[in-house]
């Protein structure tokens, strides 16, 4: 799907939707809702927020999801440790704290050395690119509870009290953006069901023929620590993560409309999956990246100089006043 593609190019389709591949994004917002109210108030969005003096000790918990079916499926699990703590970090860097150390928790039907290897393998990588000391973890053996098995992490994070994004934007703020790597780890109950409805995972992927439709749905997730670094040298207000529920996470750094007009390209596995499931505009900028994996609602004096100090950022577009939504190749998306 290109840029000046508008969500009518579907219009009448029976495509799929997240919701009927068994995710229901507004019923998993509302039961993390009443999570939280039961357990009392939270500290932060993207990471917890602990006071210990002259900073804050910042956690983050997440886990990989349905991606590990694309790797069960070709026995690969050599890429999920890097997504395990990038889904992590990231929560922690959208929230201006620098990710310092890792545990992970894997939960496993029969323990198998070669499958822990390569997961090991893929949490050395990905500590290594968040810069973050592994301190630990557990193996877990369930068989009455893990059909295959999970993993999932804890991500430490520190940072000095006036380096933490307030966490909300500000109208006339710039939106600057960073590209994804490709689907990160978010929306494969959809894209799996979509891809499977007329090829095997080990078929090869029509727009590369070099790799498999597999090996393209387990590319990693972007680890975004270089951004850190020139958004706390900027005034910058908030930022997001595109992870679950897409670009209305855009929402969640405040209620303001947000004009995207300049994203990035969507990568080749979107129209990709978006053609074998029939999906809409709509369903595939609710779920999906699209191409830009991390944002940040900044200051518009200083944006040029985050993009000068970045590799491949560039302002995506603005936040205004107006309605709480988000405007995005001609669509409309509330959360």
């Amino acid at each position: 799907m290109t840029d000046s593609e508008s969500a009518d190019d579907t219009e009448g389709e029976e495509g799929l939707t997240y919701a009927e591949t068994g995710v229901d994004i507004d019923a998993s917002e509302a039961a993390t809702k009443a999570l939280i109210g039961a357990a009392g108030e939270f500290e932060g969005d993207y990471a917890g927020l602990v006071d210990i003096g002259d900073q804050y000790l910042a956690l983050a918990t997440d886990g990989v999801g349905t991606k590990l079916l694309v790797a069960e499926a070709i026995d690969d699990y050599s890429t999920i440790g890097i997504d395990c703590i990038a889904m992590n970090a990231n929560d922690l860097i959208a929230a201006g704290v620098e990710p310092v150390a890792f545990v992970d928790y894997l939960a496993v039907e029969t323990p198998d050395e070669e499958t822990s290897e390569d997961i090991g393998a893929g949490l050395r990588t990905g500590a290594e690119r968040a810069d973050v000391a592994l301190v630990g973890g557990e193996t877990a053996v369930m068989p009455d509870v893990i059909k295959g098995l999970d993993i999932a992490g804890t991500c430490a994070g520190l940072a000095p009290k006036n380096a933490v994004f307030p966490g909300e934007a500000e109208p006339g703020d710039a939106i600057v953006g960073w590209p994804s790597s490709g689907i990160h780890s978010n929306g494969l109950t959809l894209a799996r069901e979509a891809v499977t409805r007329d090829h095997e995972y080990d078929d090869p992927f029509p727009p590369n023929p070099d790799r498999t439709i597999a090996e393209e749905l387990l590319t990693p997730t972007r680890i975004y620590s270089e951004v850190l670094a020139p958004l706390r040298a900027s005034e910058t207000h908030a930022a997001a993560h595109v992870t679950g529920g897409g670009w209305t996470n855009l929402t969640r750094m405040g209620s303001y409309r947000y004009e995207i007009t300049d994203p990035f390209e969507a990568q080749p596995v979107f129209e990709f999956v978006q053609a074998e499931g029939e999906v809409s505009d709509e369903e595939m900028h609710r779920t999906f990246n699209m191409g830009t994996g991390f944002v940040a609602a900044v200051s518009e004096a200083d944006a040029a100089a985050i993009v000068n100090d970045s590799e491949d950022a560039r302002v995506i577009g603005k936040v205004t006043d107006g309605d709480e939504a988000v405007s995005i190749r001609g669509l409309g998306l509330t959360e």
